[in-house]
């Protein structure tokens, strides 16, 4: 495990919208709300926060190869990309960090194709359905699991 202090907060496509794409699903919660809720999570638990949001996959893959450099795991909701990226899912193993999968809405109530993870099999921790306190509730167990 790495000695950093810092966790990576990863957000896939989509979720810079959040607060005006679809708030029935996704709530009335911006990215920034987002970002805040883990910075004070973590920071009640001695940790800091680098976060990152990007529509392209790529970025989001850069991203999570920097964190082996400085960063002692990973809070991640993939988005979309949950469904469909093996890269993503080989650059989080890549980093052998501990890693915790948040989604907004209940993945399993929504439409088939949302019912697979290529995320959920190698993270410590899934939370869905909880809307903004998931991401509260995946921080507190990230911390946890570093001890």
């Amino acid at each position: 495990m790495s000695t950093s202090k810092r966790l990576l907060l990863v957000n896939g496509p989509n979720l810079n919208l959040l607060g005006t794409r679809e708030p029935d699903v996704y709530g009335h919660d911006t990215l920034a709300d987002v970002e805040d809720l883990v910075a004070g999570t973590a920071s009640e638990a001695g940790l800091e926060v680098r976060a990152v949001q990007s529509n392209h996959e790529g970025v989001l893959i850069d991203a999570i190869h920097e964190a082996r450099n400085d960063c002692a795991g990973i809070v991640i909701n993939p988005g979309a990309f949950t469904h469909t990226s093996i890269a993503l899912r080989d650059a989080l193993l890549a980093t052998e960090l501990p890693v915790v999968e948040v989604h907004l809405s209940n993945v399993h109530r929504r439409e088939a194709f949302r019912h697979h993870s290529y995320v959920s099999d190698i993270a410590e921790v899934v939370v869905v359905g909880a809307g903004i306190d998931g991401y509260e509730f995946a921080t507190r167990q990230l911390a946890r699991i570093l001890g």
